[in-house]
């Protein structure tokens, strides 16, 4: 009887012990990011016509893959090795920035900061279809969306 009594004491305690450990979610983990946008976009190189798009961080072990798939998941769009980018100040959106481009070209997407997060990803201009072939300085300028 003393040995049953032991095993369910430390059920118990592990039983309780797992309710105050704070519950992880799988979008904090890859960053996983509903999008929808009304233009096209350049993700290096890569032209993403308008639509709904999942935006996440891949399984790799260094976590800069960034992938994008289409809206149910079932297509890999583009995947990319961003560059570590890092903010003053986090927000509770979602924020993307662009690299300005030639007149007529998709806006080149620059950086992605998913909500909450000071460091994020920072994807590099493709020559030919940024500001660099139209002689321009590459500024920003950014965008909000919701996350998830």
């Amino acid at each position: 009887m003393k040995h049953c009594f032991r095993t369910i004491a430390a059920l118990a305690i592990s039983l309780m012990g797992s309710a105050l450990v704070p519950t992880l979610k799988a979008d904090d983990w890859d960053k996983k990011t509903n999008i929808t946008i009304d233009q096209s976009i350049d993700v290096q190189g890569t032209v993403l016509p308008p639509g709904s798009y999942v935006i996440k961080v891949g399984p790799s072990a260094d976590r800069h893959t960034v992938q994008i798939f289409n809206a149910d998941e079932s297509h890999l769009m583009v995947a990319v090795v961003a560059i570590p980018a890092y903010r003053l100040a986090d927000t509770n959106d979602s924020q993307f920035k662009f690299h300005e481009v030639a007149e007529g070209q998709p806006p080149a997407l620059r950086a992605w900061f998913h909500p909450g997060d000071n460091l994020g990803f920072e994807f590099r201009a493709i020559r030919g279809g940024v500001a660099a072939q139209a002689g321009q300085r590459t500024n920003a300028t950014t965008s909000n969306a919701g996350g998830n």
